[in-house]
């Protein structure tokens, strides 16, 4: 079956005559002696207009029932509509119908079509009209994170998916073992881990940038892109127990370079897709956030804004606000203070950077003051944070004392404090959460809405 994609045909814009479609119907309209078939194929948001004639030799017995889900394929001509709004049409030569949706039976038939519902079907939502956008834009902005770091001389490194140790210290980690769960090897009362399949205790990494770091000290600049997991019992909008995260290593980076690259990477996938999917964004625009292109044509144009933590926290203090989160220094800056900072005084884009050391992770570069070190989080309008980065610490004491200091096992990280004696140098990186991404340029609310198989607590169905 040799057959052409719909988004071919629209792109092209040229008559065909003697071409194949194939897709799945969405609407069928009947007159007299002829049928409209609106048939889509998921390669892109148009439908494509298909004439079934009455002359053709199942019209009554098949054509006439086809349904909403039904599969077809068709042969005949691309030509020129009459019809306003619409360019093109085909007008079908045979139609056969492959796989047949009963009314009755099929999902999403159904006029309970909410976003929660659709969750439930997540077998078939891609064939929605929603959904089928979404994960377009999903696999573009994939594309498009390649494209921007191998543009650069970025390479890409596969880190391990598990692992022996906690990169954030959080200490929520999914364990992996083989370990008979039924009868647990112990030893001095405690599970013995020697018996384990790699000897050791190991889970499902929660991120690749330790490793990241290794290589970015050998090769300069290296990103990861792969899935990472949380056993975080959250179930709010914005966090998942499967998901997947972009981590750029880069040697020989100061923070301000690491706040320079963060902007151009935002600024670079909003172009992307707006430049190569302006359908697909003009029905988000429509139907999912009014005012999203506007929203992302402001980060795009926007020259993002350094703010110092202690500097956000004083503009915080002073904005009279009542927040449901008090403001003072020392805390983690929630959602409603991001989005404050962008949204109300900065009205645009942020990068806050030197966050109280206490609240943040244990690889980041100290700063003279003792009290501070040199981590950096971006900061957009109606999202909040986007990126979270920093400096590393390169002197090899320091990262010492503070994994002492933490409590946390010298023996788990020998290899990552390693790098630090010879031949260390200042190094930078950052994390972008994948979904996190979809979602702020999509304008989706949920995570669950932008991951095709969500893995959140209690959810593992399909």
């Amino acid at each position: 079956m040799k057959r052409i994609k719909i988004k071919e045909l629209f792109d092209d814009a040229t008559e065909k005559k003697g071409i194949t479609v194939a897709g799945w119907v969405r609407t069928r309209r009947d007159s007299k002696t002829f049928s409209f078939i609106e048939v889509n194929d998921g390669s892109c948001l148009k439908n494509l207009q298909i004439i079934a004639e009455g002359f053709l030799p199942n019209y009554d017995s098949e054509i006439r029932k086809l349904t909403l889900g039904c599969s077809i394929i068709a042969n005949g001509d691309f030509v020129k509509s009459p019809a306003k709004g619409q360019p093109f049409e085909m007008k079908a030569k045979s139609i056969e119908v492959l796989g047949w949706a009963k009314p009755e039976e099929y999902p999403l038939q159904k006029k309970d079509t909410s976003l929660e519902y659709l969750r439930e079907q997540a077998y078939l939502r891609p064939r929605t009209t929603l959904f089928s956008a979404v994960f377009r834009i999903r696999s573009a902005i994939a594309y498009a994170i390649h494209k921007f770091f191998q543009e650069r001389g970025f390479f890409y490194v596969h880190t391990p998916i598990i692992t022996g140790s906690d990169c954030e210290g959080a200490g929520q980690m999914f364990q992996v073992t083989t370990l008979d769960l039924n009868e647990i090897p112990k030893k001095d009362g405690k599970i013995d881990f020697s018996k384990d399949f790699f000897g050791k205790q190991t889970f499902l990494t929660v991120s690749g940038q330790l490793e990241g770091e290794l290589f970015a000290t050998a090769l300069g600049d290296i990103y990861t892109f792969g899935p990472t997991f949380r056993a975080e019992n959250s179930n709010t909008p914005r966090h998942a127990s499967e998901f997947w995260m972009i981590e750029p290593e880069m040697a020989f980076y100061e923070l301000e370079d690491n706040m320079q690259l963060a902007e151009d990477f935002v600024k670079y996938l909003i172009k992307f897709c707006l430049d190569n999917y302006p359908d697909e964004m003009k029905y988000f625009d429509e139907n999912i956030e009014e005012g999203l292109i506007k929203r992302l044509k402001l980060v795009l144009n926007s020259s993002f804004k350094h703010v110092s933590y202690t500097e956000a926290i004083n503009i915080l203090e002073k904005s009279g606000k009542k927040f449901d989160f008090p403001v003072k220094w020392g805390m983690d800056l929630q959602a409603e203070h991001e989005r404050y900072l962008t949204e109300e005084h900065f009205k645009g884009p942020i990068i806050v950077y030197d966050y109280p050391k206490e609240i943040k992770a244990f690889y980041m570069k100290q700063n003279p003051d003792g009290k501070t070190v040199r981590a950096m989080d971006v900061l957009v309008p109606y999202i909040g944070e986007i990126i979270g980065g920093s400096q590393r610490e390169d002197d090899y004491q320091k990262l010492l004392n503070r994994i002492k200091e933490l409590g946390m096992k010298e023996s788990d990280y020998w290899w990552y404090l390693n790098i630090r004696k010879w031949g260390s140098v200042p190094h930078s990186g950052f994390g972008l959460g994948f979904e996190r991404v979809i979602m702020f340029i999509t304008g989706m609310k949920n995570i669950r809405d932008v991951i095709p198989f969500a893995r959140t607590p209690k959810n593992a169905e399909f």
